[in-house]
């Protein structure tokens, strides 16, 4: 991925780092867990040509700092500063795509107050993703030192690979992400953010139109939340990726280009 790097300070101090390309209208891409603004590099591509695309790290990874306390409040703020210096430089609101928790670190962010034009969504979780079960589990995991088979039991008891997927994936271009540093920094405690979360709460507040995707071999998780959020939004458009799953933004990333393409561009 080729771009321009840039730091945004947030509000607690923390360095937001962001990498941005391309030229036409803006848009902001916040990433999910266990990865970093690099995960985006199958929809770059696709998107530079049509957007001045601006993707950031989110805090605990890659090129961002990170605060002494954690809150999803603080992920929200970095969501807000990054979009309020983009929008300072467009001349008005952004257009914003997030993927799972960054979906929900979005929908807060534009519920604050954000300059955010239209959002597009891929399966934000919720509370119903991270079961008490796993998060015990989650917890014995870490506090043993075990980062390897916590990262393996979140991608295939939350994200829904099978262990296969979990190998392949090792030997994609994620691989080049710091996955076990992450894990070790930041998959618990969004685990516990995610549980604690109010997604109507959360949805009711947004009044932008919303482009709501998730994938029909995803976790049962992701179509109860959709349904949660689709009933909650203002403004919604809920669409159904045959064949995709939770990683649909990589494995279908010409057909969810698509779709984006269509609702950004629309008037």
């Amino acid at each position: 991925m080729d771009g321009v790097r840039e730091v945004v300070c947030s509000d607690d101090g923390t360095p937001i780092g962001l990498l941005s390309a391309g030229s036409g209208p803006s848009l902001l891409l916040v990433h999910g867990g266990l990865s970093g603004l690099r995960r985006w590099a199958p929809l770059w591509e696709r998107l530079v040509p049509r957007f001045r695309v601006t993707a950031l790290d989110r805090r605990g990874r890659g090129s961002s700092g990170d605060g002494p306390e954690y809150a999803f409040a603080r992920e929200v703020e970095d969501v807000r500063a990054v979009a309020e210096r983009m929008a300072a430089r467009a001349g008005g609101p952004v257009d914003v795509l997030g993927h799972s928790i960054g979906g929900d670190v979005v929908l807060g962010a534009a519920g604050a107050g954000a300059p955010l034009r239209r959002l597009g969504l891929y399966e934000p979780p919720g509370p119903q993703t991270v079961d008490a079960g796993w998060l015990e589990r989650l917890r014995g995991h870490l506090a043993a030192g075990r980062r390897g088979p916590a990262v393996v039991d979140f991608l295939v008891a939350v994200i829904g690979l099978t262990h296969e997927q979990v190998s392949e994936l090792r030997n994609s271009s994620a691989a080049d992400e710091d996955v076990l540093g992450i894990a070790s920094r930041t998959l618990l405690r969004e685990a516990e953010a995610l549980a604690a979360l109010d997604l109507p709460a959360l949805a009711a507040a947004v009044g932008q139109p919303v482009l709501l995707m998730r994938g029909t071999q995803s976790p049962p998780w992701a179509a109860e939340v959709v349904g949660v959020l689709a009933g909650a939004l203002a403004d919604v458009e809920v669409v159904v990726l045959p064949g995709a799953g939770h990683e649909g933004v990589d494995t279908a990333a010409d057909v969810v280009a698509g779709h984006l393409v269509r609702f950004f561009e629309a008037p």
